[in-house]
C-alpha cells in the first residue's frame, strides 16, 4: 500500500482555504467526532503530517476555523448608536454563526487551547460593552454568552423542521430582548 504524498497529484499544492473548507465539512458531517488530522488528511488525499505545515496542530486548526466562521461578528459594531445596540448586534451575529456550525463551538469547548483569536476578541468586546452599562460586566457576559450558546445549539436539533427553527429563532430574540431590558439605556 502506498501512502499519499504531501501534495495532491499534478503538482497542485494544498491551499489553506481548501483545508479549512474540508475541515469545516468534516466537523459538521461528523457531529464533532469526525474532525481529526488523520480524517482530514484522508479527505484531502495527503499525509496527516503535511497538514501541520499549513494549519498547525488540532487546536490551531480550530482557531483558524473560528476565524473563518466568527469573522463577521465584530464588523461594524462600533457604527451602532449605543452600547445596548452594539451588544444586541454582537450577540445576534454570534448566535447566527454558532447556529450555522454548532459543532465548532462544541469542539472549542472540548479543546480549551483553541479558545483564542476571534473567540477571545468577541468575549473581550462584549465584556467592555457591558462595562459601559453594568457594574457586573463579567457576570453578564457569562449569562449572555451561555444564552447564545444554548439557544444556538438548540437550533441544531431543529434543522429539518423550518417551523420549529423559526419558532426557536423568535424565542431566542425575545429572550435576548428580555435580558437586555435589565440594563438602562446604554
Amino acid at each position: 500500500m502506498t501512502r499519499p504524498r504531501g501534495r495532491p497529484p499534478q503538482g497542485q499544492g494544498m491551499a489553506r482555504d481548501d483545508i479549512l473548507t474540508a475541515a469545516l465539512a468534516l466537523l459538521d458531517e461528523g457531529e464533532g467526532q469526525g474532525l481529526t488530522m488523520r480524517a482530514l488528511a484522508t479527505r484531502l488525499g495527503v499525509t496527516p503530517m503535511s497538514l501541520y505545515h499549513h494549519v498547525g496542530d488540532h487546536a490551531a486548526l480550530l482557531q483558524a476555523l473560528s476565524e473563518r466562521v466568527y469573522a463577521q461578528v465584530l464588523e461594524g459594531i462600533d457604527d451602532l448608536a449605543d452600547a445596548k445596540a452594539r451588544i444586541r448586534a454582537l450577540l445576534t451575529r454570534y448566535h447566527q454563526a454558532v447556529s450555522r456550525h454548532p459543532q465548532l463551538t462544541m469542539a472549542i469547548f472540548d479543546t480549551p487551547e483553541a479558545y483564542a483569536g476571534i473567540t477571545c476578541q468577541i468575549t473581550q468586546r462584549l465584556t467592555s460593552l457591558l462595562a459601559q452599562i453594568t457594574p457586573e460586566p463579567t457576570l453578564w457576559c457569562d449569562i449572555l454568552v451561555d444564552h447564545a450558546h444554548g439557544s444556538s445549539l438548540a437550533l441544531a436539533s431543529a434543522r429539518g423542521d423550518p417551523a420549529q427553527l423559526r419558532a426557536l429563532q423568535h424565542r431566542q430574540q425575545q429572550a435576548l430582548d428580555v435580558l437586555l431590558s435589565q440594563f438602562p439605556k446604554g
